[in-house]
């Protein structure tokens, strides 16, 4: 593993801890050169999952994409970081062994709306307006009706 601060390739594992799912794996590593300390992490690769857009354009499924979403939905609620991280290892998982490698982004949103209509309602409305793009104030008063 390369240092991120001097790029000497000889670092020490410190300590190795798994996920609770064992998808992931952290590893604090320490640079025997420079001698600070840094984090890694370790994710199984698999097959890339293909993401099917409304215009029916393909990209390949970004979880970081995906994170940026959900975090700028949830600005100011109650959900953390930490919730925004296991929604997306929980849509991702579902994903990979869903049956196909093609998903449509529709699916997506649904499976993050619903794990957010569970956290906090203002996310979830904030996602939904986006991801259903609301054409108007009608769309969103029939889905605010919905929670109530």
């Amino acid at each position: 593993m390369k240092c991120p601060y001097c790029q000497n390739t000889n670092t020490d594992v410190l300590e190795t801890r798994d996920s609770e799912d064992l998808s992931v794996t952290r590893r604090r590593r320490n640079c025997t050169k420079c001698e600070k300390r840094f984090t890694t992490y370790e994710r199984i690769e698999t097959v890339p999952i293909t993401v099917i857009k409304k215009d029916d354009r393909r990209e390949t499924f970004d979880r970081e994409k995906l994170k940026r979403g959900i975090w700028r939905a949830s600005g100011k609620t109650t959900i953390t970081a930490e919730n925004i991280d296991t929604i997306v290892d929980e849509v991702e998982r579902e994903l990979i062994t869903g049956d196909s490698t093609e998903v449509q982004s529709k699916k997506i949103g649904e499976l993050v709306a619903k794990r957010l209509k569970k956290l906090d309602k203002i996310a979830y409305i904030r996602f939904s307006s986006v991801f259903r793009r609301f054409v108007d104030i009608e769309d969103f008063e029939k889905e605010v009706q919905k929670l109530l």
